[in-house]
């Protein structure tokens, strides 16, 4: 189900993956290796197959293209791109009676909510097609309910101590939750483009908010089978194809910018070159980890081979969302003030807007809060202190049950700290790169979808090599037990 995980921790766009709840949570080739030292049946039925590889002269790609083929992985991927197409067909198909050109060019101004939000949806908002509403009342209900998992004890443990009916409950209020928001939104849409409708009404109003709150959980349920399908989070695939389908729109519009300002030549290298930095530092800071050591009161030793196991923390474990909720948040003045134009709300949504005079510090100030808040949210160090407590693991030098609690805290804090520096920098780059080039069309993308692209495609290939490697030892058991002497 999109938005939790099997350990119910919460994480609708599966980047902020909470990996402390799995204690040596090692890399797949790590415990490929362990296992092929460890003498196991795995080991011995992997080593068999590797003699005849070596026999038959096959290489390590006929090897892994074996591997491919001999899963489930072809079948998966070809639903999965179907799925995704289909996502996208929809968007093509427009609500009737709107002047769909004019409503597109009134989001064309850098900076409006709705075409951040347009981009997320992969122009579908812009086109007003069916599935205008994209995943957010999905997303919305998701914050939501986590948020009151903190106040009512009983949705928390609803979630995270009923096992797999209690998540499933909770994940159907989740639904629910989807359902009225997307309501609400549907009709908070039409009655934005109300000026770019040919004959406004009642009947028109009613059947327009039927099909968007119709599209939207078509969507919903898109992406639960996605999910299903174990090659990543169905949102976050919906999503990560939403934003490549409006790269190209992006890329056009920024040589159309830079032409216009005749120095295309000085410009472009520098946006360009901007967008290869960004996007190298988000691998390097989504792949960076705080890995703890522990001990254990029983350890598995393994012809010598045992490995030190470790408590792994992200360093920007609250991934993507600490900017979506500032975003949000500086939108709202902007969005009051079209409805309610008020002096003081008009005066608050320019000081807050991109490139006002308050817009810089509010922002940051919002990311560090919610990153923090965020952080904290998805991994309760109490809760990781006592499951150690449990396994019989400890942190050397650091006494089990409140020690350990209070150790773990005071690393996520400090870890927080460094996630809210490199999600500011992500908030700021599209200011500073359109400081310096002038090229406005950054904005409209930014370092939010680039951090979401990075994260979404390690999350797949993690899966996928799983996939592969899980395939290879289904078919080394069956070849060993079937090159096994019958008594």
């Amino acid at each position: 189900m999109p938005g939790l995980g099997a350990d119910g921790v919460w994480d609708p766009l599966g980047l902020g993956r909470a990996k402390g709840w799995e204690v040596g949570d090692n890399d797949w080739n790590e415990s490929e290796r362990r296992l092929e030292g460890s003498g196991s049946v795995m080991a011995l039925a992997r080593g068999g197959r590797s003699v005849k590889a070596m026999n038959t002269g096959a290489g390590g790609g006929g090897d892994f293209m074996n591997d491919f083929m001999n899963s489930k992985l072809p079948g998966k991927i070809g639903t999965v791109l179907l799925l995704l197409i289909l996502s996208r067909v929809g968007t093509y198909i427009p609500i009737s009676g709107v002047d769909r050109d004019a409503f597109a060019e009134s989001l064309q101004g850098g900076g409006n909510v709705l075409g951040y939000v347009d981009t997320l949806t992969g122009g579908s908002i812009s086109k007003l097609g069916i599935f205008s509403l994209g995943i957010v009342p999905y997303i919305n209900s998701s914050i939501i309910f986590q948020l009151l998992t903190s106040v009512f004890p009983s949705l928390k443990k609803l979630q995270k101590e009923e096992g797999e009916a209690g998540r499933r409950k909770f994940q159907q209020y989740q639904r629910y939750g989807a359902l009225g928001f997307a309501v609400v939104q549907a009709v908070g849409q039409c009655l934005y483009v109300r000026p770019f409708v040919e004959d406004f009404n009642l009947g028109w109003l009613v059947e327009s908010s039927a099909v968007l709150t119709a599209g939207a959980m078509i969507l919903l349920y898109i992406g639960e089978v996605l999910t299903e399908l174990k090659l990543g989070n169905g949102t976050s695939l919906l999503i990560f194809t939403n934003i490549i389908s409006s790269l190209p729109s992006s890329f056009g519009q920024t040589l159309s910018q830079a032409s216009e300002k005749g120095d295309a030549a000085t410009v472009l290298p520098v946006f360009f070159g901007a967008f290869f930095l960004t996007t190298l530092g988000i691998v390097y800071v989504q792949e960076a980890e705080r890995k703890i050591p522990m001990n254990y009161s029983t350890r598995f030793q393994a012809g010598g081979l045992a490995k030190s196991s470790y408590l792994p923390f992200k360093v920007n474990s609250a991934g993507v969302m600490p900017i979506i909720f500032a975003s949000s948040l500086l939108a709202l003045p902007a969005t009051l003030a079209r409805f309610a134009p008020n002096p003081v709300i008009i005066g608050a949504a320019k000081a807050v807007y991109p490139g006002g005079v308050a817009y810089v510090p509010v922002n940051i100030a919002l990311i560090c809060f919610f990153n923090y808040f965020y952080t904290f949210l998805q991994l309760e160090p109490k809760d990781v202190a006592d499951q150690l407590k449990r396994q019989g693991a400890s942190i050397p030098g650091v006494r089990p049950g409140a020690a350990t609690s209070g150790y773990i805290t005071r690393v996520l804090e400090r870890l927080s700290i460094l996630g809210s520096v490199f999600l500011g920098f992500l908030a700021l780059a599209p200011t500073a790169v359109e400081g310096i080039t002038g090229l406005t069309t950054f904005r409209g993308f930014a370092g939010t979808s680039l951090l979401i692209l990075v994260g979404v495609a390690t999350d797949t290939t993690r899966k996928v090599r799983s996939e592969i490697v899980m395939s290879r030892y289904d078919t080394s058991l069956d070849d060993f037990y079937k090159d096994m002497p019958k008594k």
